[in-house]
């Protein structure tokens, strides 16, 4: 699939110690760190938040293209071995461009959510960005995989804003939450899934409003094990201790800092980069 160009990119003597790059527009991308954590705990993370430019789900095409373009040669000059678009809106719009542009594989979470879903129900729901729900790519994906289901799309524009802004358990929050999950709800689905990764945050409110038989997709989860399968097939899984994770962030090192606390379980050193001035090749 890759070229042997590919390993250009790693430290010539033990390519699998270079690290997995991981990057979202905010604190949403965490939900799939914690999973990388859990699944691949050998492996070195660099986690990039494009915090100045978020949220990512109401730019257009030609802006987020721009973005990933951005950090993924930003990542490329930090020799990672892969990339995980930890960001649904970048998967859905930049994502089978960007593949074509760099040496190193690039994963999205769509397509793991999309096969997570159909091995569960018949009656998807789905929650995403503007841009994500416009681009239709989670439907797209669920119906090639299965045509037969049936599938719902509800734009949620407000999430990532409360969650960057710490409101989860705002009664505001709760209220908008409704008003997203009702048309759903109305359609007696009996899966929902996150089409965005901060969405997983939500997670307590969003439960106590659905029925319980539906089933939550979190793609993060599976994105982590396609990742996992991923550096199996290249060789390139890492087998020594880890490198502690390093965060880079386009916007406040300190407000990231603050609010990935209580995602992460711990502090983290957190720097600041401005990915904009990356002189693209």
């Amino acid at each position: 699939m890759y070229s042997s160009s590919i390993f250009d990119t790693f430290s010539p003597q033990e390519p699998q110690r270079a690290p997995i790059g991981v990057f979202d527009s905010g604190v949403g991308g965490l939900t799939v760190l914690r999973q990388i954590y859990q699944q691949l705990p050998n492996e070195s993370i660099i986690y990039v938040g494009d915090t100045a430019r978020l949220p990512y789900g109401i730019r257009s095409q030609t802006e987020i293209l721009q973005f990933v373009r951005e950090i993924l040669h930003w990542m490329q000059q930090q020799r990672v071995k892969m990339a995980i678009m930890a960001c649904n809106t970048s998967s859905a719009l930049a994502l089978d461009i960007v593949r074509q542009e760099f040496n190193f594989p690039i994963l999205g979470v769509i397509l793991p959510g999309a096969r997570a879903a159909v091995q569960q129900g018949q009656r998807i729901g789905v929650i995403a960005t503007p841009a994500t729900a416009q681009s239709n790519a989670y439907r797209q994906a669920i119906l090639e995989i299965q045509s037969n289901v049936q599938v719902w799309q509800v734009s949620c524009p407000e999430f990532v804003p409360l969650i960057e802004q710490n409101r989860i358990h705002d009664p505001y929050t709760m209220e908008i939450a409704k008003t997203y999950l009702e048309p759903l709800i109305q359609k007696e689905i009996d899966t929902l899934v996150y089409g965005c990764t901060h969405y997983p945050l939500l997670s307590p409110i969003l439960r106590s409003l659905l029925p319980q038989q539906v089933q939550l997709i979190d793609p993060a989860v599976h994105v982590a094990a396609a990742c996992s399968q991923e550096l199996d097939l290249l060789g390139i899984k890492n087998t020594h201790p880890p490198l502690p994770t390093r965060f880079a962030v386009s916007g406040c090192s300190q407000q990231f800092t603050q609010s990935s606390l209580q995602w992460l379980g711990y502090t983290p050193m957190v720097e600041q980069v401005c990915f904009a001035d990356t002189v693209l090749s």
